[in-house]
């Protein structure tokens, strides 16, 4: 049995800034091996987009965010000789990654066709903004773009203005989408010995992120309302202000509702008509929200938080992320591990929050400098001797 669950699988990693990156990053956390091919000289654009950097390097942290358990190869991919190197790799390889704008890389011989005839078993994954096909196929975009267009801001923020969401949340989806959509492309690959093209575009995962807010929509024809922090699913389902700071309370059904009630001694509230079931306390939103508001501001709340919990409503506080890491449950799931890098010295990351039973991820390496595994590399899998290796690198090839 493998001591992890993608052993044996190698990726070379064509891609990019966060949301293909990522994807290459669960894969390798689950045990793949991840060959990085950067531009010599200056690698990924992400390791640039600091301040903050690693300390003492020129690295950023958002390019160490997504870039762990690598290793990274410099390829000149615009050149005869680096397009030779990449086509040996590829050969060698399970899996290809890659995040250019659509037929960028069938202009030096790298797109799926033409590498699939020297691999018919890879799995070629390709992230574009806007998909290969369609008006926009060839348009460039960034995480902010497809928020906007998916439709994800227009449901995200108060009434008066649409919000993006803080983090680059397409990107990160798109990254997810594309680690499920390599293994059944490698599910596929073992039952059948064929390989596959795959076509993921950041504005589909946007829209599809829009689940059951696309569905009411589709189902109902009314456009969802922007709540900021309230949400549309039972009634209370939102953020409170308590007498000191806010918390986060759901009440998802009605037993739920029912031991709110009982927590708050508002039983009453219970025999209202209105306020009964779900569907009615969500027809009466504007009606209940007020008394709900009215009573959490009465208790703390760390008193709202503790009396909840005795009676098992889902409730939390708005942790900043100091109160995140010093989470007690936080630090118990391990959820933040230190490697050592030979360049900044201990190095913080967050840890991947798969836990397995039988395969599980235990192995952490700090993301690579650019090059830093260049000449093993192109020695161990492309087969290229000692001296090649050296005249590429003396023509800037590598």
């Amino acid at each position: 049995m493998p001591s992890t669950a993608l052993a044996g699988i190698r990726v070379l990693d064509l891609s990019r800034i966060l949301a293909a990156p990522l994807a290459t990053q669960l894969l390798a956390d689950l045990g793949a091996e991840v060959i990085k091919v950067e531009r010599p000289g200056t690698g990924d654009d992400s390791r640039t987009y600091g301040p903050p950097f690693a300390p003492g390097t020129d690295t950023a942290a958002f390019y160490l965010s997504c870039n762990r358990n690598k290793r990274s190869v410099t390829v000149n991919h615009a050149t005869a000789e680096g397009q030779e190197v990449i086509r040996a790799l590829a050969a060698r390889s399970d899996v290809l990654v890659e995040n250019f704008r659509t037929g960028t890389l069938a202009k030096y011989g790298l797109d799926a066709e033409s590498l699939r005839e020297l691999n018919p078993r890879l799995v070629y994954l390709s992230v574009t903004g806007f998909g290969q096909t369609g008006p926009y196929a060839e348009r460039p975009g960034y995480d902010g773009v497809f928020q906007a267009m998916s439709g994800m801001m227009s449901v995200s923020g108060h009434p008066e203005e649409p919000m993006k969401v803080g983090v680059s949340m397409v990107d990160i989806l798109t990254g997810l989408y594309a680690s499920t959509a390599v293994l059944a492309a490698l599910r596929h690959r073992d039952a059948t010995g064929e390989g596959q093209f795959i076509d993921l575009s950041l504005l589909d995962c946007g829209l599809a992120s829009l689940s059951h807010f696309a569905m009411n929509y589709l189902v109902s024809g009314e456009v969802p309302a922007r709540r900021g922090n309230g949400g549309y699913g039972g009634i209370p389902s939102q953020a409170f202000q308590c007498a000191d700071k806010p918390l986060f309370l759901v009440a998802g059904n009605d037993k739920q509702f029912a031991a709110f009630c009982a927590a708050a001694d508002r039983t009453d509230l219970l025999q209202d008509p209105r306020f009964a079931t779900t569907s009615a306390r969500i027809a009466h939103r504007e009606e209940i929200l007020p008394v709900l508001e009215a009573l959490l501001r009465t208790r703390t709340r760390d008193d709202w938080l503790a009396v909840l919990d005795a009676h098992d409503v889902p409730a939390g506080p708005f942790n900043e992320l100091p109160e995140v890491f010093a989470d007690p449950q936080i630090r118990h799931r391990g959820m933040l591990v230190e490697v050592e890098d030979p360049v900044s010295g201990p190095l913080p990351l967050l840890a991947n929050p798969i836990r397995f039973g039988a395969t599980p991820v235990e192995g952490y390496a700090p993301p690579p400098a650019l090059g830093e595994h260049t000449a093993d590399v192109l020695a161990d899998v492309a087969g290229l001797a000692a001296d090649q290796i050296s005249g590429l690198r003396s023509r800037g090839i590598v």
